[in-house]
């Protein structure tokens, strides 16, 4: 069974970095598509950015040049650096994998809370 943990978040100021670490477990990390999302209180869930089997990476233009994915494989573990962070970048963010070609069944980590304020 695939399973996906979040960590990393935290209380920062605006303008302030945090990094994001999504590891998974239960199958062939090198395989899938990871994504990152969020979740701001009273809104929908929105896409962040994603990295594919073959580290090809895109990104929300709203975090575009201030958010940076990277993924270790030895590690099973996709990381989002967040620099230049707003307090609109406050929100609960998910990490989702699926296997590269198929999004068939997608899998869900629990969440980890980012919250931007002074």
């Amino acid at each position: 069974q695939v399973q996906l943990v979040e960590s990393g978040g935290g209380l920062v100021q605006p303008g302030g970095s945090l990094k994001l670490s999504c590891r998974m477990s239960g199958s062939r990390f090198g395989l899938y598509v990871v994504y990152w999302n969020r979740q701001a209180p009273g809104k929908q869930r929105e896409y962040v950015a994603s990295i594919t089997s073959g580290e090809s990476t895109n990104y929300a233009d709203s975090v575009k040049g201030r958010f940076t994915l990277s993924r270790d494989i030895a590690e099973s573990t996709v990381y989002l650096q967040m620099n230049d962070l707003k307090p609109e970048d406050t929100a609960v963010y998910y990490c989702k994998a699926h296997l590269e070609g198929t999004a068939t069944v997608e899998y869900w980590g629990q969440g980890t809370q980012v919250t931007v304020s002074s």
